[in-house]
Parts: structure tokens; C-alpha cells; sequence
């Protein structure tokens, strides 16, 4: 059911705290695509999966507006950055995919899928995602858009290596024959018209051995060097996709033009061109005295001075406004209002010195305006939030005025947080959206807007300033970022997750941080499982401090839970007002500061949980939880530096030995062959710890971007095998084996409970020396060995295990820790 959304004023958009002039290039190209009608549609499942290069010659060579729609926001795959996973990564590629969009402009899109990691089919695929709702979202999306063409990166067969990838090529020929079917969600057209585009076509590729271009297939040429650009598309693309910093996507900016080649889908079918039988220009469209305008402003364009422009252009603003087609009206409004706001060389901002603010609070602001145009641009008003002001003052060319105000966050504010995020999923698969109209939105725009009345010869806009946070970093500069809105309290436990034993007391600490100046009286804390309160206790007064307390839940209560994996709420009241949010904090240099809120949980890992070692060395991978899991279960982790292989033996022979012997165990972080490049230098000390009596357990790598060829002291082949059935059985071959009775006893039961996957990159090909120890598979699949290989050599243990222990110890699985410490352990049995 689709509901309304109040005050939507533009739909398409990347939005900013800043309203800041383009750059002349960038202008005149603007203007080139405002002369041209045609839309295109580029369809995938995930972010990186666009064709970079193709949206770049699109946008810049074809001046077409392109859009990029991504069913999911990546959140199932990898970090490479940091420990992010789940919602948290997929707002870091997000805004990963919006930053890329800055560069090659190309618009963004998303649909509510959830990317719930690897399926090997459509079949597996429609078992998570709704085929019907992901197909309502893209129709959504293709009325709103209005593309005349829609591009599928993948097929819908095996051929797209992933099932999301095929799905995703499903779904979109289901919705290209049904977005203009005025039958088809009806509840749309409350806000949309149907529109149905000319024809939609599948994207060939040749991806390594992977082939399906062929000569018969239409083909265009792409990559052509663009002076205004200073390179070609194709390396305009590397850029672009290099901006994927999560997911390790850098890529070679490749220079000299390429051929693309096309797959006819549906619709009417192209024979020389992308654009066969589309209509291309105003004229056509019947509006001719637009299209001699614009040829008339394109060819007199100043690069040095584009506001000469601004005469012409306002006279064209006039004649766009008596289009009788609405949705091409506002579209072409929204576009050309841009360009003279550039041409006016016009830039606003609303900062304030704090990051973040409290709703209710009052802040001085400052109003930053300047335009550097003779032609003069004239402030006529402004709304402050809930209050207006008229001023009619002129703007002076290239002069900066400021203007302070005081303005009242108002007091039902809502926190700063994605719109995706704001409810719990409707399942693991689909985002829960308050308001259907917001779907396909990359974000939405700020609700705390300074409106600013401008007049620029006698037309009159309205510009739109989002309360910002502006800092000087000494490094990076000038930092301007979305003011972010925080409770008066929040609340989170100290550690993202608890151990605890049998029969013993669970021992937890609760931080409260406070965000306001607000004394909290006669607070009461609840700590709950199931509904049912576990612990907490009263406090009188908060006084505006950080505190912690620290609390008991007693093994009685504990006795009565039957799960193992628990997972606690707490919340506070006070003053009758309810307070049980965290904030998740999200900073990278490559991107904003990004927040959401979560319940204030913790899960905890309840049951018979052994471990015999004491120090663990670890080789950094890409981030993984294990680090922080190690520390929680008291063992000493240290993260191995190169003095630690080495030693600090000085030209005399003086000085300590390599640091390694000390540790019970060294384990790989997750990829740690694919990012760390000193492992070269490293192994053989690390061989050596084994011979030894050392305990080496390494996580899963990946075969892209290695640091060395052999891994083990015996060989061994990685391959894209997985099992992405999370509960898929699980064969033990040696039950007696170790690694599976010391210092736990692993039985089935220990594989039960396990999110996403049960791993994937398992070796395909090994030495005798090694044992395997499970054997597993997809539905329908032949059984796979690899997913743990086990080899003595010398005194010491060798264990490679790409088993998902960076996404079960997270979710507090109890069999996965049994398992992962008792690899830890081998050394000691």
C-alpha cells in the first residue's frame, strides 16, 4: 500500500549541505543534456556492479540523463575498511555509490532488497527476496524516472555467476512490461503516471573466461577522450569505481576507446543505435522555440564568464514553465534552475560549530551567501525553520555576507538516520520503508531546511539550505557535513557482546551518554530478555555526565533462560519518557559522518564455552570481529607488527629474537592475503613457529589481489566454492578428530544457529598431508571437504578454515566460539 509523503519536493536527488556553483565544464554539459530528452536506466543487483564506463559516455558523450538502479545497498558482503557488516556496510556503499555518482553523474537508485550475501540462483534467490514487491519498487522507479531505455548488466540464467545478478535481470523485464499497465499496482498512479520505456537490453561482457558478446549484437563504441574532461571515459570510470573503497574495487583508469556490445531483451528493438526511433529533441517533442534557444545559448556558452548566459537563460526559464507535460516540466525546471543558480555563480550555506544537536535545543547559525554575477541575485526573504523574514537586499558581486540567527531545533525532530533504517526489516531480505514514496531514493533530504526567496531578473526561486556542521580540519580542510540529530540520552553496553559460563553470575556495565544539558530525575533502568526484566535499578538524578554503571543478572535468572544465545534489551525511563537507543557511528575519510540508531541489545553467548590458551597473535586482515571476540573471552591479543617477526637485533648481534614463540596461537584475520603485502617477508618466520610447536588457524582468502601464491607449507588451491545454505547439513569425517574434542566436545548441535552462510572460498584442491574434517553442501550440490583443512608439521598445527566465524561470533553463536577456540586450543591437546 503506497502512502504519501508531505512536502516531497524532488524525488532524484544526492543531497548536500552546501549550495555551491558547477564548474564551467560541467555547466555547458548540463546544458547539452537539458537540449536532449532521452532517459536510460542502467539495472544491477549491487554496488560495483554498474558499468562505470558506459554510464560515464552515457552522461558525457551522449548528454543523457542516466540513472543507476542497485536492487540492494551491498549490505552482505565483505569490509575492507573496517568491522562494519549488515545495515552499517550497506550505508558505507551507499554513500560509497553516491560519491562515485559526484564524479561520472549518473543518478542513483535503490529498491528495499537486502543483499542477504551469495545465492547460486534465481530459484534461491526469489526463496528471500518477494518477487512481486522488488518488481513494484523497480516499476516505481521507472514511472518516476521516465527512462526511454533500460540496461540490464546481467542475464537471467546461470550465466550471471550469482543468482541476486540473474534476479536482478528477472525483475527487470517483469517491470518493463508492466510499468505501463495502468492495472498493475494501481496504488502508484497516485503519485505516477505509467510509463513505458522503448526497449530494454541486456549489457553483454566478457568477464575473464566468461564470454556472451558476440559480432550479431548491436555494438557501441565508448571510451573516446573528452577535452573538457582531460581524459577519456574509460579512465573517468576507473575513478569512479575506485571509489567502491569497501569492497577493495580499485580499478585501472584505461585510456582509448572500447566497444560495448548490446542484447536485445524486449520492446522495440535497435538496429544501429542505443536511441533508434526515441525522440531526441524539443522539437519533435513540439517545442521548437526551445530547442533554437538552447542552440542559440550552447554556441554563444563564455567558459570564462557563463553568466553572460544568464539573460537568455532566465527567457528560457519562461518558456519551460508553459510545458503542458507536467512531469517534463518539473523536470526540466528542476535541471535549468541549476544552471542559472551556477551561472549566477550563487553559493548558501546554514552552519553552526557542533556536529550534533538535541530536538528542542536553540543554536546560533551563521548564513553564509555570495554570487559572483553582475546580473544581481536578490535575496527577497527567508524562512528560519518556523519563522519568515523579508529582506529584498541585493547580493553584491563576489561579496560574502553573513548573517547570524538563532534557530530552535524544533522539539519533534526526528533523529538523523537513514530512511531504510528507521524500523526493524519486514524479513533478512526487505527493508521496511515508513513512506512507500521514498522507495528508490539513495537518502532523503533534510527536513531542517533554511528556505531562502531569491529573484534573479524577474524570475524568482526558492533555494533550499539544510542546517549544516561546518569545522576546519587541519587536514582536510574545510569540512561541511548534515547537522545530526541525537536523543537527550542514549544508551549502550560496553561491549558488544558477553560471555558466560554455566552456573556463573553474568557480570555487564551500561554506559550512559548525554546529549543535552537536561537533568534526568528518578530514572529507573530496565534490563530485559524476552520481556521479562532480568536485572536494572533505580538512579536518582543524571546531572549531564557520561557514567557507567555496572550490573549482576544472578545464574538463577540466568538458569531460567533455556536459549544459549541470548540477546538483552535495556532501556531508561525517566520523566515518562522512555530512552533505549544507541547510536552507530560511521566515520571514513572518503565519506560523511554517518549515524543510525539501534535498541540498546547485547547479545550474549550462554553455555559450556572452553578455551586453554592465554596469548594469540594476530596477522590483520580486512576487519573482522575476531580481534574484539579473543579480547571479550580474556585472551591477550596482539595485532603483529614487523618487529615482531624480526626482532630488534642491532649490527652487533645484540638484541631481542622474533616475538612469535610466545603465543599460543597466531590466527589470519579474514583475506589477510589480500591485504596485507608484508606477508612475503613474514612467512617463513611464521613456518618456523610452526615447525617449532606453534599453532598458525587461517581465515578464509580470496584468489583476487594476492600477497603470495602458497599459503600453506603444503599446497593447497582455493576456488569459489561455497555453501551459502546457512543450515545446511554438516558430515563430520573424523568425530574423534582434535579439533572437535578439546577443550569442547562439537557435535551437530554446534552448527546449528548460524546466519548468512556457512562460508565460502573453500580450497578445492590439497596435499595428502592434510586432513579435511567436515564435508558439506547446497541443496542439490556435490559435497564439498574444503571448508576445514587440518595438517601437522613439525611440533606445531597448521589450520585453514574459510568457516564464516567474522559473521557467527557477531551474532553471538555459541557453536561457532566452541569451534573457533578449539582451534585455537590444538596446541594445548
Amino acid at each position: 500500500m503506497f502512502k504519501p509523503v508531505i512536502s516531497i519536493f524532488i524525488f532524484f536527488f544526492c543531497t548536500a549541505q552546501q549550495v555551491r556553483p558547477s564548474k564551467s565544464s560541467e555547466i555547458y554539459r548540463e546544458l547539452k543534456t537539458l537540449k536532449h530528452l532521452p532517459k536510460v536506466l542502467y539495472l544491477a543487483a549491487h554496488p560495483d556492479d554498474e558499468n562505470t564506463g558506459l554510464l560515464s559516455w552515457l552522461i558525457n558523450d551522449q548528454n543523457v540523463e542516466t540513472g543507476y538502479l542497485s536492487l540492494t545497498r551491498g549490505d552482505g558482503g565483505q569490509n575492507l575498511l573496517g568491522t562494519e557488516q549488515g545495515a552499517a556496510l550497506g550505508l558505507i556503499r551507499t554513500h560509497e555509490l553516491l560519491e562515485a555518482r559526484k564524479l561520472d553523474g549518473a543518478q542513483q537508485f535503490f529498491t528495499r532488497a537486502i543483499d542477504f550475501g551469495f545465492s547460486k540462483n534465481t530459484t534461491d534467490t526469489f526463496k528471500q527476496w518477494d518477487e512481486n514487491s522488488i518488481t513494484a519498487d523497480v516499476v516505481w522507479v521507472i514511472r518516476k524516472f521516465r527512462p526511454d531505455i533500460i540496461i540490464c548488466r546481467f542475464p537471467p540464467t546461470a550465466a550471471a555467476g550469482h543468482g541476486q545478478h540473474a534476479a536482478s535481470a528477472v525483475v527487470a523485464e517483469k517491470a518493463f512490461k508492466l510499468a505501463g499497465d495502468k492495472t498493475t499496482f494501481p496504488n502508484q498512479l497516485k503519485y505516477v503516471n505509467v510509463w513505458q520505456p522503448k526497449r530494454i537490453l541486456w549489457n553483454t561482457f566478457r568477464f575473464g573466461n566468461n564470454n556472451t558478446t558476440s559480432e550479431n549484437q548491436l555494438k557501441v563504441t565508448v571510451g573516446q577522450y573528452d577535452a573538457q574532461l582531460g581524459m577519456g571515459y574509460g579512465e573517468l570510470a576507473g575513478l569512479s569505481r575506485s571509489l567502491h573503497k569497501s569492497q577493495g574495487a580499485g580499478t585501472q583508469s584505461v585510456a582509448g576507446i572500447k566497444t560495448e556490445y548490446f542484447s536485445h531483451v524486449d520492446g522495440e528493438s535497435a538496429k544501429s543505435t542505443l536511441f533508434d526511433g526515441i525522440n531526441k529533441t524539443w522539437t519533435k517533442e513540439g517545442s521548437a522555440d526551445i530547442d533554437q534557444s538552447l542552440d542559440k545559448i550552447i554556441a554563444n556558452f563564455n567558459f570564462n564568464n557563463p553568466e553572460q548566459s544568464l539573460p537568455a537563460l532566465l527567457d528560457l526559464r519562461k518558456k519551460v514553465m508553459t510545458l503542458k507535460d507536467s512531469d517534463l516540466k518539473k523536470d526540466k525546471i528542476k535541471s535549468l534552475d541549476n544552471i542559472i543558480l551556477s551561472c549566477a555563480g550563487f553559493m548558501g550555506e546554514m552552519v553552526t560549530t557542533q556536529a550534533e544537536a538535541v530536538a528542542g535545543e536553540s543554536h546560533n547559525f551563521r548564513l553564509n551567501l555570495i554570487s559572483r554575477a553582475e546580473n544581481s541575485v536578490v535575496l527577497e526573504n527567508v524562512k528560519w525553520l518556523n519563522q519568515s523574514e523579508n529582506l529584498n537586499r541585493k547580493l553584491s558581486k563576489d561579496s560574502l555576507i553573513t548573517i547570524q540567527h538563532q534557530i530552535q531545533i524544533p522539539a519533534d525532530a526526528a533523529l538523523t538516520e537513514p530512511y531504510w533504517l528507521e524500523k526493524p526489516a519486514v524479513n533478512a531480505a526487505t527493508f521496511s520503508v515508513l513512506n512507500d514514496t521514498l522507495i528508490g531514493l539513495p537518502e532523503v533530504e533534510s527536513p531542517l531546511n533554511v528556505v531562502l526567496g531569491l529573484r534573479i531578473g524577474s524570475e524568482k526561486f526558492q533555494v533550499k539550505l539544510p542546517l549544516s556542521f561546518k569545522k576546519l580540519d587541519p587536514v582536510r580542510g574545510d569540512v561541511v557535513e548534515a547537522l545530526r540529530i541525537v536523543p537527550a540520552l542514549e544508551l549502550k553496553f560496553t561491549q558488544p557482546l558477553y560471555l558466560v559460563k554455566e552456573n556463573e553470575d553474568l557480570h555487564l556495565s551500561l554506559n550512559f551518554k548525554v546529549n543535552s544539558n537536561k537533568q534526568f530525575n528518578n530514572g529507573k533502568v530496565n534490563l530485559l530478555y524476552n520481556g521479562e526484566r532480568l536485572g536494572g535499578g533505580d538512579l536518582k538524578s543524571i546531572n549531564g555526565k557520561d557514567f557507567t554503571v555496572d550490573y549482576v543478572i544472578p545464574k538463577a535468572k540466568l538458569a531460567s533462560t533455556k536459549s544459549n544465545q541470548l540477546q538483552l534489551d535495556a532501556d531508561f525511563v525517566a520523566d515518562g519518557i522512555t530512552y533505549n537507543k544507541k547510536q552507530v557511528l560511521i566515520q571514513y575519510p572518503h565519506l560523511p559522518s554517518l549515524q543510525y540508531f539501534t535498541p540498546a541489545t547485547v547479545a550474549v553467548m550462554k553455555g559450556d564455552i572452553q578455551s586453554k590458551v592465554k596469548k594469540v597473535g594476530y596477522v590483520q586482515g580486512a576487519g573482522d570481529f575476531i580481534p574484539d571476540f579473543l579480547r571479550i573471552a580474556d585472551i591477550q591479543v596482539d595485532v603483529l607488527k614487523d618487529e615482531d617477526f624480526y626482532g630488534n637485533i642491532d649490527e652487533s648481534g645484540n638484541g631481542s629474537q622474533n616475538k612469535l614463540s610466545q603465543y599460543d596461537a597466531i590466527v589470519f584475520g579474514v583475506r589477510a592475503n589480500n591485504t596485507e603485502k608484508k606477508l612475503g617477508r613474514w612467512m617463513p618466520f611464521l613456518w618456523s613457529y610452526v615447525k617449532n610447536g606453534g599453532n598458525l588457524v587461517m581465515q578464509y582468502n580470496t584468489n583476487q589481489d594476492t600477497t603470495i601464491d602458497q599459503l600453506g607449507m603444503y599446497s593447497f588451491s582455493i576456488a569459489n566454492k561455497r555453501v551459502t545454505e546457512e543450515n545446511a547439513e554438516v558430515k563430520f569425517l573424523n568425530p574423534n578428530h582434535k579439533l572437535l574434542n578439546f577443550p569442547n566436545k562439537i557435535t551437530a548441535d554446534d552448527f546449528k544457529g548460524w546466519v548468512q552462510e556457512r562460508g565460502a572460498y573453500f580450497p578445492d584442491k590439497w596435499d595428502s598431508a592434510y586432513e579435511p574434517l567436515f564435508e558439506m553442501h547446497d541443496t542439490g550440490e556435490e559435497p564439498l571437504q574444503g571448508s576445514t583443512l587440518y595438517a601437522k608439521y613439525g611440533k606445531g598445527n597448521f589450520i585453514y578454515t574459510p568457516l564464516a566465524f567474522f559473521r557467527q561470533l557477531p551474532a553471538g553463536n555459541v557453536g561457532a566460539a566452541r569451534l573457533f577456540l578449539n582451534f585455537l586450543s590444538a596446541q594445548k591437546n
